[in-house]
């Protein structure tokens, strides 16, 4: 799946809602059933997605990875991988494997092919025309197959709209649940803690 570290880590059963207060609390609350619901009721080709948003140090990459981990338990084929590795794959299927005779197998497949695929940290990427046309190959095949998806974004709405295309944010905000991280930097937070 490319998380064994993370998920060695991270999981539902240690996600800590103490660090959010008051309306935070509240919907991270929220927030943290449906994503718990959707890693408990995954079905192959269910066409169900997730959109995470929020900015960093908020549980985005904890909840993605406690997801994966439970959908792999049940036997699910899971791929977690952050934006820029992924398009970094599609830049070398179209621009370098030519000169790669050696390899056989597409490094782009497992990204349409598996059953839930996380794309972590969209917005990071170095973005131009190329990687929003693999973003809309992505989402747009998944979608057409019912084959689920989770991205992350630190970006805001309106970041998104700005950065990627409509063909791109009028499916990741018409054909996703969108999940609004809020709160205060969890990591600062351990640190004040003494927890890290």
């Amino acid at each position: 799946s490319g998380i064994g570290k993370l998920i060695a880590k991270q999981n539902f059963e240690n996600f800590d809602l103490s660090y959010y207060k008051g309306a935070e609390y509240e919907q991270m609350s929220r927030v943290f059933e449906s994503v718990r619901n959707f890693a408990n009721t995954f079905r192959e080709n269910s066409g169900r997605n997730l959109l995470f948003i929020g900015m960093t140090g908020l549980g985005k990459t904890h909840l993605s990875s406690a997801c994966a981990k439970a959908i792999i338990e049940r036997g699910f084929d899971v791929v977690y991988e952050s934006a820029q590795n992924i398009f970094s794959d599609f830049e070398y299927e179209r621009f370098s494997r030519g000169y790669n005779n050696d390899e056989q197998s597409s490094k782009t497949d497992r990204y349409f092919e598996c059953d839930l695929l996380i794309i972590d940290d969209l917005g990071t990427e170095l973005s131009n025309q190329f990687t929003t046309s693999c973003l809309y190959n992505i989402v747009n095949t998944r979608m057409c197959a019912g084959k689920s998806i989770i991205i992350n974004t630190n970006l805001k709405r309106g970041e998104l709209m700005e950065k990627y295309q409509d063909r791109v944010t009028s499916r990741l905000f018409g054909e996703f649940e969108v999940c609004l991280f809020v709160g205060r930097d969890i990591r600062s937070q351990k640190l004040e803690r003494g927890r890290y």
